[in-house]
């Protein structure tokens, strides 16, 4: 028997499909919620519902209220009695990689109601935000934070409407063993929403890419994240043969939060708006 027992769904019960089409089912909204991933604390918090978290990952410290809330370990392995012991009427993951897919299926053999999400753009992470709207009994919430977001997305757009040029934009997750950004993340939509173009065209997350292939593409501007994935990078002046990158060259490198940039979520806005400020200054000066 489940959390919650066995029997057919009933018209009072929450009811929303993940991003794995799997249909998540509560007998009422959710009030004690653990999200295996940090974006959806920030979502949560965004909605004005970050007292409804009971436990985060020990890499989570936002929003900062919830340093005070018990760690259950990591993103991919938590712990997962401690888990139980908190007694959550919801858990979020994310489907990034297949580990985090066995301690889902861990959890749901529990009895434990998990909704799985793998947004790569700002549609997926509204239809995100919307569902979890849904399932904390909070819909309007969740349509005015989508409303926000979408406005201040439309607004860098009008600003950028008189544009003549896209920068070519190289986004580094990684280094030494680099690796960009690319097609299929939030990042891509990021660069293109700011007025660039990633100068990485495959149809993947993460691309590994070679020297040559970084020189062939010459990027305009080049973009170095910081944070777990990339921690303490260099400038590329100081690294071997990047002098000869246009972007380097004329200056045109830019620091980033990790956590901003790579993490869908409420604050991948900011990256927008922050992003098209960078690569056209005078495009948002009106």
């Amino acid at each position: 028997m489940g959390l919650w027992g066995e029997g057919k769904s009933s018209a009072r019960d929450v009811q929303i499909v993940d991003d794995l089409g799997h249909r998540v089912t509560l007998p009422h909204p959710a009030h004690r919620i653990i999200a295996l991933y940090g974006a959806y604390n920030e979502i949560l918090a965004a909605m004005g519902l970050e007292e409804r978290l009971v436990g985060r990952t020990k890499a989570d410290f936002l929003p900062s209220s919830i340093l005070s809330k018990p760690s259950i370990g990591t993103h991919m392995r938590p712990n997962v009695e401690m888990i139980f012991g908190l007694k959550p009427d919801l858990i979020i993951q994310s489907a990034g990689r297949k580990e985090a897919m066995v301690v889902v299926r861990q959890l749901q053999k529990e009895g434990l109601q998990v909704a799985v999400f793998h947004p790569t753009g700002f549609k997926d992470l509204f239809s995100v935000i919307k569902r979890l709207g849904v399932l904390t009994g909070q819909p309007s919430t969740a349509e005015e934070l989508i409303d926000s977001l979408r406005s201040r997305l439309t607004k860098v757009e009008d600003r950028l409407k008189g544009i003549s040029h896209r920068p070519k934009v190289f986004f580094e997750v990684r280094y030494p063993n680099l690796l960009g950004a690319g097609r299929e993340s939030i990042v891509n939509e990021i660069i293109h929403k700011a007025g660039g173009v990633n100068c990485i065209e495959r149809e993947k997350k993460l691309v590994r890419i070679g020297m040559e292939a970084l020189i062939k593409q010459d990027p305009d501007v080049y973009i170095i994240q910081r944070g777990p994935m990339n921690k303490n990078p260099s400038h590329p002046s100081r690294r071997s043969h990047f002098h000869i990158l246009e972007a380097v060259k004329t200056g045109r490198v830019m620091f980033v939060d990790e956590q901003v940039y790579s993490r869908p979520g409420p604050r991948s806005v900011k990256g927008v708006e922050e992003l098209a400020a960078f690569l056209h200054p005078d495009g948002l000066d009106h």
